[in-house]
């Protein structure tokens, strides 16, 4: 395994053989937010799109007074949008972004539960095979017969920051 593949992995696992998670799905896949990042749960909220800003994180939402930039992180995986469902929800997670702690809403097509993933069960993504970038995704964990996604959330934003940067210098 490469350093900075073990690395990503023991990013999430912060040296604990267990981790306690929201699972949630996208397109069908099952992916999983470490628990503690989450704020909160909530019905789709109106939305404000904002003019030139990347595809997965085109709009804004009035939380609690605030307002949060909502992502739509299946985007960043290459996966199509879909229509918000009776099922659809945002969560709420805060991220350290840049050296700032930042609230961001994530859509999703169904919050399932909270629950534990263990460490023995993980593995990194292949580097050939995967139809999503291997740096968005800390590892993979394997649950029965299926696996859960656990996206790196700060490949995903800071990706995002650096195109959004290079946009800026170059207009």
């Amino acid at each position: 395994m490469s350093d900075a593949l073990k690395h990503k992995q023991d990013a999430f696992w912060k040296g604990a053989d267990e981790a306690e998670v929201l699972t949630f799905e996208l397109a069908g896949e099952t992916f999983a937010f470490d628990a503690i990042l989450v704020q909160e749960i909530v019905d789709p909220l109106p939305e404000t799109a904002v003019p030139g800003s990347r595809p997965y994180v085109a709009s804004v939402i009035n939380f609690r007074g605030k307002v949060i930039p909502l992502a739509d992180i299946r985007l960043a995986f290459g996966m199509d949008a879909t229509k918000t469902t009776i099922d659809s929800r945002i969560v709420v997670i805060e991220l350290d972004i840049e050296g700032e702690d930042t609230m961001v809403g994530i859509r999703t097509d169904k919050v399932n539960e909270v629950t534990t993933l263990h460490r023995s069960a993980s593995e990194t993504p292949p580097s050939i095979g995967m139809r999503w970038r291997p740096d968005f995704i800390s590892c993979l964990v394997k649950r029965g017969t299926d696996f859960t996604i656990v996206p790196n959330l700060q490949a995903i934003f800071a990706t995002h920051n650096e195109r959004s940067a290079s946009v800026s210098a170059a207009g």
